[in-house]
This record gives C-alpha cells, sequence and structure tokens, in this order.
C-alpha cells in the first residue's frame, strides 16, 4: 500500500472539502470588508474624535460585525436568506461578543505592552493581529452553530 505524500495529502483533503473550502474563502473576503469598516472606524475614532483605544476599538467591532453579518447572510451563506434574520443575527452577536473580547484582549494587551512607543502603527498592527486571530475563532464557531445547518 503507498503511502500519499503531504502534498497529495492536502490536495485530497481539500479536494474532499472544496465547498468548505470556497465557503472559508468567501469568509474571509467578507472578513477583508469588515477589517476595512474596522480599521477606518477605529482610526476616526482615535485620531478624529480622541476616544480612548479601547472604546474606538468597542464602536469598530461592532460596526465591522454588522457589515460581516449582512454579506455572510446575502453571500458565504445565501442558504439562510430564508431563514428569521432575528434568531440569526443574536447567534451572530453572541459569537462575536467572545470574539470581541478576545479581539479587545489581544488588541489593549499588545498596544500597552508590546507596541506602546510606536503610535498610529501600533494600535493598526495590534489592531490586525487581533482581527487575524478572531477571524479563526469567527468562522469555526458561525460554521458549526449559526450556520450549522447548511450543507
Amino acid at each position: 500500500m503507498t503511502q500519499l505524500s503531504l502534498s497529495q495529502q492536502i490536495r485530497l483533503l481539500l479536494n474532499n472539502n472544496r465547498a468548505e473550502v470556497i465557503r472559508f474563502g468567501k469568509f474571509s473576503v467578507v472578513g477583508t470588508i469588515g477589517a476595512v469598516v474596522d480599521f477606518s472606524l477605529l482610526n476616526l475614532g482615535i485620531l478624529l474624535l480622541g476616544l480612548p483605544l479601547w472604546l474606538a476599538n468597542t464602536f469598530s467591532f461592532f460596526a465591522a460585525v454588522l457589515s460581516n453579518f449582512f454579506w455572510n447572510r446575502h453571500w458565504t451563506y445565501p442558504e439562510t436568506r430564508g431563514d428569521r434574520i432575528g434568531p440569526q443575527l443574536g447567534q451572530f452577536l453572541l459569537v462575536n461578543v467572545a470574539g470581541y473580547l478576545i479581539n479587545q484582549a489581544i488588541f489593549l494587551s499588545l498596544s500597552h505592552y508590546v507596541f506602546i512607543d510606536w503610535g498610529a502603527w501600533g494600535y493598526n498592527l495590534a489592531k490586525a493581529i487581533a482581527i487575524g486571530v478572531v477571524l479563526f475563532w469567527n468562522f469555526g464557531v458561525n460554521r458549526i452553530w449559526t450556520y450549522g445547518k447548511v450543507k
């Protein structure tokens, strides 16, 4: 019996889960749109409105969450458009509240302890790292719970 190489195993895994790979790609595009919303509002809040980091991050994060919900419902998981929006939005928000706590912890910790002297570059880099970590949390839990009935 011939053992498959690592690249063959990966190719087989991707081919067998093609729909999920495409869905993750769409989720990532939606997340990129959300990140643009998030970074824009974060910097607007801090640089123009003078908000503290935690408050600007809170507003920017949840604005991005609403954008992400809309695009995920209509593009990533179009099968769910017929579902009642209230319960689906509620589940999505609950998942993202946990994501927000993770994001806020990473963002504030890196901003205050690692990138403290970096100015706007520092908190933007901290935000990028926080978004990258939370992406996997949000996709995994939303895929299983919020959009779990989608085949």
